[in-house]
């Protein structure tokens, strides 16, 4: 299996670390495991691209790449220039340091990616390590992803739906905030919402009397509804949420097709 793996907190994240070692896990000594993420961090950028300016990218390494760009300008980088002549089989992102569940999901870079691969026709898989009081002292706050995380992808991609419809299918994976042997197993989840938990922008006064605005988040660790992926964490699951990029509300859809006739 030939893996491509990016994220969103940059080349020498230690979240990055983690995911070479599933990758390696998951490729076999038979595989390829190739790296092209961001040369710095890039968190909080979405599904953005590089669309008005072009980007460095330098090989580190064989098969390890910097690109001065978001997480899907990396995926990009990788299929149009880096891996051209060698697609992937499976594009994987993360692990994010922190948690890509609930709204966090609109935002992520990490989920960014994935989305890309996917309009890309690729499969795809984001993974976000959750962070909280059991397992932010821990040697390592990874711990989680680092035990569970090869045999997690290895479910999805032997278990997992893998369509390929315009908007194909990819999967969000959140590691719940506990060490690895507090685990519980896991949970298929849908998106969820954190009430009262927003992102705002904070002022701040420069020394020269400027005034700078500072984006906050919100809590992370508030209850959301069962059965959706935050909760699920926060309950000691691995979240598996499956999405597409398309934002249409079909539902919706119908109803106003009723009501516009």
């Amino acid at each position: 299996m030939r893996i491509l793996i990016t994220n969103d907190d940059g080349i020498n994240a230690p979240g990055l670390k983690v995911m070479e070692k599933i990758a390696a896990e998951l490729a076999g000594p038979e595989g390829e495991v190739w790296v092209v993420a961001p040369a710095f961090e890039q968190s909080g950028v979405g599904h953005c691209i590089s669309y008005t300016h072009p980007m460095m990218i330098a090989e580190l390494a064989p098969r390890r790449f910097a690109a001065e760009g978001s997480p899907a300008d990396c995926v990009l980088a990788a299929l149009y220039d880096v891996m051209i002549n060698h697609r992937p089989d499976l594009v994987l992102s993360g692990v994010n340091r922190g948690n890509n569940a609930a709204d966090n999901v609109l935002y992520s870079g990490t989920v960014g990616a994935v989305m890309e691969a996917a309009l890309q026709g690729l499969p795809a898989i984001a993974l976000s390590q959750f962070y909280g009081p059991a397992n932010v002292g821990l040697d390592d706050p990874f711990e989680a992803a680092t035990v569970h995380g090869a045999a997690t992808v290895r479910k999805l991609l032997e278990h997992g739906h893998w369509d390929t419809s315009d908007y194909r299918l990819f999967y969000n994976v959140n590691f719940p905030p506990a060490p690895a042997e507090a685990v519980k197993g896991l949970a298929p989840t849908f998106q969820g919402f954190r009430k009262d938990s927003y992102f705002s922008a904070e002022p701040h006064m420069s020394p020269s009397g400027r005034k700078f605005l500072w984006i906050k988040g919100g809590a992370q660790h508030g209850p959301t509804a069962q059965g959706s992926d935050a909760q699920a964490n926060l309950d000691g699951y691995i979240s598996v949420t499956p999405m597409r990029a398309d934002l249409t509300d079909h539902r919706a859809l119908e109803d106003l097709r009723e009501a516009l006739k």
